[in-house]
């Protein structure tokens, strides 16, 4: 094992009693409407942690996998045999979060992957499901998420846990949507491996065994859809929060899908390659119906409720209209949002929105992308319509 039981110690001993934060202000922060960003880049940039500060987000999601690792697997080690938290991934993250105390933004942490659930993307673009078929992996994962809590429960700047993006033990078992098959099946794996409301409840669990303050939050089937919610089951825990993610949909607010096709709020597909209609901010609104009612049906409130990614393109036609009609329903009803994603690096610039909508990157950026450099002094950030959809939410410093 690399990590030993001296390294926790003062790992855990190096946050000072200055530095800690109160027990209760941890879910207090929760219990006003909270606005945010996501960040899910290849590596630590403290420069990043900068320019999020001077927007003035609340928070921002952190998803670290595709950092440089010690092992395979980003703080896992190895996802198909997990024993111990890596030290020096887990130096590497302290820092990061050490660099958002500074610069005032506080951070959600939340993970691609787990033991028996490898981040597709880190697993030759193969969905990895032996966390939902074996219960093996369901006690590693336990077990990573205890020893991590260990490590980051007394940091200041961590105000949320989110053990698993996107989790979707459905595609496993063959199903696209929740539909009356899928229902079948889900009244007959209650308890078993493939049921991830039991995975949600014990890994809570387990993270309370060492960490009785830090919020939890819990995306749910059919990767966090909100039309998944009537499936979602609550969990036992008042500092817990209910994730969901992009209502879309999704071949609209993707760009290599959409290919010009479809746009919010005139050309909206109203199925896959189906005709398009004409929608309002109330037919966005009943794409996140299922939340609403889950809310109401157990007393969920508002402030447990998350909206942790949401997302349009900037490419295609309508990305202004469509994050500005989100940004409004999620502000009616006081739920928590994080757009995705601020200040991607890398040369992909699809969802940078203070990149204008339409604006094509020039022959320098792709020279020095040709030539493996940064090209991140080369991407036209600036004022623009989408971007000021978003900025103007926050308080800038």
């Amino acid at each position: 094992m690399r990590l030993c039981i001296l390294m926790s110690v003062a790992l855990s001993a190096s946050l000072s009693p200055s530095t800690a934060v109160a027990d209760s202000s941890k879910i207090a922060f929760w219990d006003v409407q909270r606005k945010g960003a996501n960040q899910q880049n290849a590596q630590h940039r403290p420069e990043w942690f900068v320019a999020a500060g001077e927007v003035g987000l609340d928070y921002v999601r952190i998803l670290p996998d595709a950092w440089p690792a010690e092992g395979q697997d980003f703080l896992i080690g190895d996802a198909d045999n997990f024993e111990a938290v890596s030290e020096t991934d887990l130096s590497l993250l302290i820092e990061a979060l050490d660099e958002a105390e500074r610069n005032g933004s506080k951070v959600v942490l939340a993970m691609l992957s787990l033991p028996g659930a490898r981040w597709r993307q880190l697993n030759n673009d193969q969905d990895d499901p032996r966390l939902w078929k074996d219960q093996r992996f369901h006690l590693q994962a336990f077990d990573f998420w205890r020893q991590l809590a260990e490590h980051l429960k007394a940091h200041p700047a961590v105000v949320a846990y989110n053990p698993l993006n996107e989790p979707h033990p459905d595609k496993a078992f063959g199903f696209d949507a929740p539909d009356e098959k899928f229902a079948r099946w889900f009244k007959g794996i209650q308890d078993k491996p493939a049921d991830l409301n039991q995975f949600n409840r014990e890994l809570v669990k387990a993270i309370r065994s060492v960490d009785a303050h830090t919020p939890i939050i819990l995306d749910g089937w059919f990767y966090a859809s909100p039309r998944a919610f009537e499936y979602n089951r609550p969990v036992d825990d008042d500092k817990v929060l209910y994730a969901f993610h992009n209502p879309g949909p999704w071949q609209m607010t993707t760009y290599r899908v959409n290919q010009d096709r479809y746009a919010y709020p005139d050309r909206v597909p109203k199925s896959w390659n189906g005709p398009t209609e004409s929608w309002t901010i109330e037919d966005l609104a009943r794409e996140i119906q299922a939340v609403q009612e889950f809310s109401e049906r157990y007393n969920v409130p508002a402030n447990r409720i998350i909206a942790s990614e949401f997302w349009y393109d900037r490419r295609i036609e309508g990305a202004a209209a469509y994050m500005a009609d989100l940004i409004e329903i999620y502000n009616q009803r006081g739920w928590h949002w994080a757009f995705y994603a601020f200040r991607g690096t890398g040369a992909w610039t699809g969802l940078d929105y203070e990149i204008p909508p339409r604006q094509r990157m020039g022959w320098r950026y792709w020279q020095a992308i040709e030539r493996g450099e940064d090209p991140e002094s080369l991407k036209p950030r600036g004022p623009n319509p989408l971007w000021e959809v978003l900025r103007r939410q926050f308080g800038e410093r």
